[in-house]
């Protein structure tokens, strides 16, 4: 089973005092690589979420977004400024024993003072909130993990179509391949007889032809690529990350296609070869978002 590398999770978990919310989206990329956006107070847990998503993704450029809402994850305390309220207290005292019209000063009056009340927040050791975030991770990796699943079916499932057409375009050329030294030998003849009628030495002619046949043979290549066809095939089928294996074998099929259409002196066989140029490169762009 192949997997594709791109996906995307989200998962929600929350209780009386929390709501952590998970999302992840992961893109091709030729290595592992992991970045989260989170808040502040949840940084402590990246290289333990890391691990998580590892476990589950080999390859490819993953994106996470956690958002944490509630009272739980942090403690706020009210802390009032007590020698500024003994200052302002003293003033009012004073005020009002010196001035009747002044009233007395109101807590709301205090409150409505800058520098008065400082609310601060404190991390809380929290097992609570440590337990419901790894396990919101766990579920929104399973979802990507299960999109990148089913996104790897299609990509198989259009990989071997992509097969069975390179391997009709094969076939044919292994059938045009047997009629090249012929076509060569007649068209030697032709000119041979053309520039000296019947006076050419006929053994150089067999020469010629034998040296032609020789280094048109395209058998070697032919039998490579369907080597290399079955392999694919093979890597299809594999289990854990294939992606790096069927691009080495893409290559290699390019290789042997280049060598038929140098080879092959025939615009049959090379109008073949563009075709089957053709459907690599299609599979090359695909097997890049392979696992």
């Amino acid at each position: 089973m192949i997997l594709s590398m791109t996906g995307y999770g989200r998962a929600k978990n929350e209780d009386e005092a929390l709501v952590i919310t998970v999302e992840m989206k992961s893109v091709n990329h030729r290595f592992f690589e992991c970045s989260i956006r989170s808040p502040r107070q949840l940084m402590m847990y990246e290289d333990r979420i890391k691990k998580i998503i590892q476990q589950k993704l080999q390859r490819g450029r993953i994106e996470v977004f956690i958002s944490l809402q509630g009272e739980g994850a942090v403690k706020r305390v009210v802390t009032p400024n007590w020698e500024l309220m003994d200052q302002i207290m003293n003033i009012s005292t004073e005020f009002n024993s010196r001035y009747s019209a002044f009233t007395e000063t109101q807590l709301t009056d205090l409150l409505q003072l800058e520098h008065f009340i400082q609310v601060e927040e404190k991390e809380q050791d929290n097992s609570t909130l440590e337990g419901m975030l790894l396990k919101t991770v766990e579920e929104a990796v399973a979802h990507l993990s299960s999109m990148r699943e089913k996104e790897g079916q299609f990509l198989k499932e259009d990989l071997i179509g992509h097969i069975e057409r390179l391997k009709a375009e094969l076939e044919a050329v292994e059938k045009l391949a047997p009629a090249v030294p012929k076509a060569y030998e007649a068209r030697l003849k032709q000119k041979l007889e053309e520039a000296v009628g019947d006076a050419y030495d006929k053994n150089r002619l067999l020469t010629e032809i034998a040296l032609f046949t020789d280094k048109a043979d395209i058998h070697e290549e032919i039998s490579r690529l369907k080597s290399h066809i079955a392999q694919f095939m093979e890597g299809l089928e594999g289990s854990g990350p294939t992606g790096r294996k069927l691009d080495f074998i893409i290559q290699e099929m390019n290789r042997e296609t280049n060598t038929i259409g140098s080879k092959a002196s025939d615009s049959g066989i090379a109008k073949e070869v563009v075709e089957m140029k053709a459907i690599l490169e299609k599979m090359k762009e695909q097997v890049q978002n392979v696992e």
